[in-house]
Parts: C-alpha cells; structure tokens; sequence
C-alpha cells in the first residue's frame, strides 16, 4: 500500500498537518527548526530547502510544518504534499537517527468496559492504528503482531484494534477479573518494546481516501454506491460511529436493497456479539436512517450478530 496524505488545519494558521495513511514513528515525535537540526531526517532536511518552512515536526503519522509569513498555506500546500508524497513513496527512510528529539511519553494503558459483556476495551494513551482492523481469528493476523500475540491466550475470541484502543472479546472459559491486568500489562509490554501493532493494513472497500484538501478527516470512497447507499454510508460515518466507537466497537455498511428497502451492516469490536446490538439496530439506527431518507429504508439487518 502506497502513501496517501490529507492536509489538515491546525488551530495556529501558520502550521498545518499533513497526516498519511500509514507510520512514520511508532512511538517518539522530532522536532526541527533548521536544516542542521534536521540531519537525522532527510525528509526534513529536504523540506527546509523550500524557503518558507519554518519548523518541522514528525510525529506517528503526521508531518506538521510551520511556515514564514512570506507564502500562505493555500499557494504551497499543493507542493508541500507533492514532495512529501514523492519522498514517503521511494522507500526512503523519513528518520535515521532513531534518538527522539523530544522526550517520550510513556505508554498507559486502562481497561474500560463496553455494553457487551464479553468484550473489554484496552484504551491506550498513544495512536496505535491509522485504520480499524478486525481479527476473527489467528488467520486473519499475518499483518498484527499484537494480535497475533493475543491469540496465544487461550481465552482471546476476537480482536478489533482502531485508533488507540484494543478490543478483546473473550471465550467464557474466564471472567474478566481474572485476565484483565494480564492482558492490560501484556498490551503495554507490547507497545513499549517497539514492536508494531499492526504492519500493514488490509484493503477495505470503504477505506478512507484522501481528497487532496483541507479537511477534518479523510473522505470515504463512495464512487461504486448508488445515492442512497452513498446517504447511508455519511449517515453512519456522522451520526452512528462515533457512540459505538466510544464502546469499543464499530459499524460498516455493507448493501443496500432498494426492492426491500432494508440494510445490511456489519457489526465490529464490542458491537459484534452484544445483547444490546439487537435493540440498537432497531430503536436506533433503524429508525434514524428511516426518518432521515424519508421511507427509503424500512429494515437494518446486522449479517454477523
């Protein structure tokens, strides 16, 4: 998978962040206010060849630029992204000098618990993935190390990993009591020696992509739908998400039948399994997505729970 990059504002006009679809640092973020200082990173170095960069930031996965009052954003945002884009994509190292310029934060890490009672949510004080993965089984992780580990545990079920939680649903062999600092410490040990989360992340028909502008968050792939297909899809990315992301879990779109007026979702993380997804479906996004289409849609259907 190639590099992608969204251009996004910041609260200081003068810098913006462009974040990529994939790491640049696991875990420690550099700062450069000139082109000596950047000698660990030829990225920066690079950069700073363009006379109105004033200071380069390189976190996890975003670069952060600084500019002089000389350009505005919107004249050189377009060539910034070009050369950082060029560069991610020749497979050249964006750091080489692997000694943090700032002092890193130590990883923490809470269990926090979800509406469904089999699943517990490890919530991480860093960025873990830039993309949702699900892992139904020990197959499905040739590209998570993490969660290929995590299935060593006997009771470990299912993995759902997005942004900076981990998601484990667990067998009924053993009570969450019993397991849960276990797990907590096993996950941070993990993140802490520098191994990845994941490696690479799996294709998705509704992956996020890039629009090439400033925006909050990456726009969805929406070209293959049909419009009310397209109308589900940003009502579930706006409206629905968002609260079962908070549990712990996750919503995908998966069709839509216009003979029959119903939908077909997929339930992820704490969602997937979970006594309450029933009455969810029905006295929620059920009626949101009837209400909000005016009659186009009568029925959402879950295929996996």
């Amino acid at each position: 998978m190639s590099f992608s990059i969204d251009i996004q504002s910041t609260s200081n006009p003068s810098i913006l962040k462009f974040e990529t679809n994939k790491f640049l640092s696991r875990h420690d973020s550099f700062e450069f206010h000139n082109i000596d200082e950047a000698k660990p990173s030829p990225l920066a170095q690079k950069l700073f060849y363009l006379p109105f960069v004033k200071t380069v930031y390189i976190a996890q996965n975003f670069i952060a630029i600084q500019k002089y009052d000389i350009a505005e954003w919107s004249d050189v945002q377009d060539e910034v992204k070009s050369q950082i884009l060029e560069y991610l994509n020749s497979g050249e190292d964006v750091i080489i000098d692997k000694t943090p310029q700032k002092k890193s934060v130590p990883v923490t890490i809470y269990a926090e618990s979800t509406p469904n009672p089999s699943v517990l949510k490890f919530v991480a004080n860093k960025k873990l993935v830039v993309q949702s993965e699900e892992f139904k089984s020990i197959d499905d992780t040739a590209n998570a190390p993490l969660a290929q580990a995590l299935f060593n545990f006997p009771f470990v079920k299912e993995i759902f990993i997005d942004e900076n939680y981990v998601s484990i649903q667990k067998y009924d062999m053993a009570e969450w009591g019993d397991i849960t600092t276990e797990l907590r410490d096993f996950i941070s040990q993990h993140i802490m020696s520098g191994k990845p989360v994941v490696t690479e992340h799996r294709a998705n028909k509704l992956a996020p992509q890039t629009n090439g502008g400033t925006t909050e968050k990456p726009q969805l792939d929406l070209s293959h739908l049909d419009d009310t297909s397209k109308a589900i899809v940003e009502i579930l990315d706006e409206y629905i998400k968002p609260a079962v992301a908070s549990d712990g879990g996750n919503i995908m779109f998966d069709s839509y039948d216009e003979e029959t007026k119903s939908v077909k979702v997929i339930l992820q993380g704490a969602c997937s399994g979970c006594p309450s997804s029933t009455m969810t479906l029905k006295n929620g996004i059920e009626t949101m997505l009837r209400d909000m289409l005016n009659g186009k849609v009568e029925h959402v259907v879950a295929i996996n729970g």
